[in-house]
């Protein structure tokens, strides 16, 4: 048999169960998008966190300080990893080359490009008549993400970070390996960047090249992680190769 319920009295404990739970009112005085997408509200430690990230860096004005400064625990990077990898090479050879980050392997190496990784640069350099002590190599993040990827919400302040680091070093000739190092000084990725001579600005950013105000010409590339993953790039990154040591030894 059908039990017989009073509807009334159920809906009168209802509503005294949510008048209990806090609710005095069935309407609003706003009108509220029921359908709307609920952004939640970021706690005081994301805050924080957020506002360092918008914070531009106090960086020093001189090369040996700025590389000292770089591995500290001044630096965006710090709360990754406690290996952050300094920049090597001679800073003064007039070439620079600029990578995304640390590969999985260089925390126990201690160096940039190694393993697999950096055989092939080794080789790279060896083509072109150089090696890492004739050239100054360094990366956009000194620490290698979680991920293996800089995220995006940092990546504009490590790209700031890292035309000041180019500033300082003022090379002849810049070779970009990766996107994430073709997007912070070029703001484009390898691809369509390659097979021309970029100039770049020492106050940011890019230039006409022929412009006066322009003292360094950057080259993008393939990443030698990319080249061991797709090898018929290799042909492509040797013209590139070309490109960034044509007329340096002149």
């Amino acid at each position: 048999m059908e039990v017989p319920q009073d509807w009334q009295a159920t809906l009168a404990s209802a509503l005294e169960w949510w008048r209990d739970a806090g609710v005095d009112a069935l309407i609003a005085e706003e009108p509220r998008d029921w359908l709307a997408r609920v952004v939640p509200m970021a706690t005081a430690a994301e805050k924080h966190t957020f506002e360092e990230l918008a914070a531009p860096p106090a960086m020093p004005a001189t090369l040996t300080e700025f590389e000292a400064w770089r591995v500290s625990d001044a630096v965006p990077e710090a709360a990754w990893s406690d290996t952050r990898i300094a920049a090597t090479g001679d800073p003064a050879s007039g070439l620079m080359i600029l990578v995304e980050s640390p590969e999985r392997e260089d925390a126990e190496a201690g160096v940039l490009l190694s393993g697999a990784v950096g055989r092939l640069f080794d080789r790279m350099l060896a083509a072109i008549g150089r090696d890492r002590s004739t050239v100054y190599l360094t990366a956009i993040a000194v620490a290698r993400p979680v991920s293996g990827r800089v995220a995006p919400e940092i990546a504009a302040k490590l790209a700031e970070i890292a035309r000041h680091h180019v500033s300082l070093v003022a090379p002849k000739r810049l070779l970009l390996l990766g996107n994430t190092s073709c997007r912070a000084l070029i703001d484009s990725d390898a691809l369509p960047a390659r097979g021309s001579l970029h100039g770049i600005n020492l106050s940011g950013g890019e230039a006409p090249r022929g412009d006066k105000h322009t003292s360094i010409e950057a080259v993008a590339s393939f990443h030698p992680r990319f080249l061991i993953e797709t090898p018929a790039a290799k042909a492509e990154a040797w013209k590139d190769l070309q490109m960034f040591i044509g007329g340096m030894d002149s």
